[in-house]
């Protein structure tokens, strides 16, 4: 476990990284990151009732 941690922190390791690893995507740059499509909000999924209050008024036995 000692070697594979002073291996982890060998700079030697890391230096040989670009060759080692090669993937042929280009990087995306954050500010890239965008949506492209025009979003809104969901709709409102209780319609615009309250049902805690409309569970308790009709529970409550008044």
């Amino acid at each position: 476990m000692a070697d594979a941690e002073q291996r982890a922190h060998d700079p030697g390791e890391q230096a040989g990284l670009p060759e080692r690893v090669h993937v042929d995507l280009p990087r995306v740059r954050p500010e890239d990151m965008t949506t492209t499509q025009a979003v809104a909000p969901p709709p409102d999924p209780e319609g615009g009732r309250d049902p805690e209050t409309e569970f308790v008024l009709r529970n409550a036995g008044l």
